[in-house]
């Protein structure tokens, strides 16, 4: 068990106390706080697992398989609570949690056929404003510019959300072809 497997072992349980404190509100007025700190946290293992796993040539299958499922049980959970709280609309997350799968189902296809599909630019674009945009709704400041950079970030990261889908679908086409 590596450092980098590791530390996507700590962002899948930092799910728990995240959804626990966002949903319950347990800590009163700072309970948001909280969520967030711990969502940047989570968020900051993924970015930390896979440089180290690149830098020192740590990777390994269960790294491959449960960091993309790390990342999406994350976003997803946090839509999830956002949805649950009123902070996001529906369709934003329906959108956002149907390309996570599609893509998921995608890359079982590819692997299958012995293809690795490695993330795009617009993969990780989508990332980085799902991230954002979550912590922007996860904080909830009752400020009108950061109700604006709220629904700014939930338009941006549904755009890219639909770009990386088609880009990948587009780049990878000859995967779903039956040999």
């Amino acid at each position: 068990m590596n450092l980098p497997n590791r530390l996507t072992i700590l962002r899948t349980i930092l799910i728990i106390p995240f959804v626990i404190i966002l949903l319950t509100g347990c800590f009163g007025s700072f309970s948001n706080w909280i969520a967030l700190f711990i969502f940047i946290l989570a968020s900051i293992t993924d970015l930390l697992d896979g440089k180290i796993a690149r830098k020192y040539n740590l990777i390994t299958n269960f790294g491959k398989f449960m960091d993309p499922l790390a990342d999406k049980l994350l976003v997803c959970s946090a839509l999830i609570c956002l949805l649950s709280l009123e902070r996001i609309p529906a369709w934003a997350v329906l959108i956002i949690m149907a390309r996570e799968f599609i893509i998921s189902g995608f890359r079982l296809v590819a692997a299958d056929n012995g293809v690795v599909i490695a993330a795009s630019m617009w993969g990780k674009s989508k990332t980085v404003s799902q991230m954002i945009t979550i912590g922007i709704l996860i904080a909830d400041i009752d400020f009108i510019l950061f109700e604006v950079l709220g629904i700014i970030g939930i338009y941006v990261s549904v755009i890219l959300t639909i770009i990386s889908l088609i880009d990948y679908i587009v780049k990878n086409k000859e995967v779903m072809k039956e040999k």
